[in-house]
């Protein structure tokens, strides 16, 4: 008994132990870093090829298996250039600390304050009807939809956000996107959703809102022209004529509480919203 207790808790296996722990934590912040970019169409790609090289070697298909083989060779390469995006994002992202556990503090900070300055920006705009669309990222990338936006990297602040969507400047038409706490981009394009169940009497705003909440996890504030209504989109829900004191317990509810308790506290907010009658699609 002695002997095995001694073996199992010799050096070696506490450093493999941590070698697979290390591994496991690379390969699931690499998976996040790609979700909702045209990067997970690629991995699904190369997955085919590794199967196809397993059947290659099982098989004894030795012209496919070399096929496959001067892919793989050449692919390594072209997967760095491919990725760049991933690739300088996780360093970004490393680069911040956003990884390490002692930078949650500073991170809720940041959340409050993005709040802060999403409800300034929208009290201003819903009074005066400035139309505006503003999509927070939150676990899944949004990449793709970055890169047809105009870069401007800049602290959230209300001014800012107001300046952007006022009537007939270059930045008003299309999307800003909010990206760990900064705004990355402005008119940007979100995909339209075709859902029949979105009423008639909203535009093409909505339809971008719920478009991107059916294909990522995003958080979408739309203020309508028409009326200055405040409508949310999240995991395809379109919650529409928000007063103050509700959207403010939602971003509070998808913003700031840990990854683990944000489905809970929206789901009962949603809930209780649904309650009173204050969600429509």
């Amino acid at each position: 008994m002695q002997d095995f207790l001694s073996n199992i808790l010799r050096w070696s296996t506490v450093t493999s132990l941590i070698d697979i722990l290390v591994v496991w934590y690379v390969v699931y912040r690499l998976i996040m870093l790609v979700r909702g970019t045209k990067a997970v169409q690629l991995l699904k790609g190369v997955f085919v090829i590794v199967a196809i090289k397993v059947v290659s070697l099982i098989l004894q298909l030795h012209t496919v298996g070399y096929m496959v083989d001067m892919i793989i060779t050449w692919s390594v390469p072209a997967m760095v250039i491919i990725f760049q995006p991933e690739i300088r994002r996780g360093l970004e992202h490393l680069g911040r600390g956003s990884v390490l556990p002692w930078t949650r503090t500073d991170e809720h900070q940041q959340e409050e304050r993005l709040v802060k300055e999403l409800d300034k920006a929208i009290q201003y705009m819903s009074k005066r009807r400035i139309g505006a669309l503003i999509t927070i990222q939150q676990n899944t990338g949004l990449e793709d939809y970055i890169e047809t936006g105009i870069p401007i990297d800049a602290d959230v602040s209300g001014e800012l956000l107001i300046n952007i969507f006022i009537p007939n400047t270059p930045l008003h038409d299309g999307a800003v996107i909010i990206r760990d706490n900064r705004i990355a981009v402005a008119a940007a394009y979100l995909p339209l959703s075709e859902s029949s169940l979105i009423p008639k009497e909203l535009g093409t705003r909505h339809r971008a809102a719920v478009g991107i909440s059916e294909v990522t996890d995003a958080l979408t504030v739309v203020i309508s022209e028409e009326t200055g209504g405040v409508t949310v989109t999240t995991n395809n829900h379109l919650i529409r004529d928000l007063t103050r004191t509700d959207y403010l317990k939602l971003f509070k509810a998808q913003l700031i509480p840990q990854d683990t308790e944000k489905q809970n506290r929206f789901q009962t907010f949603f809930s209780d919203l649904k309650r009173k009658g204050g969600t429509k699609r």
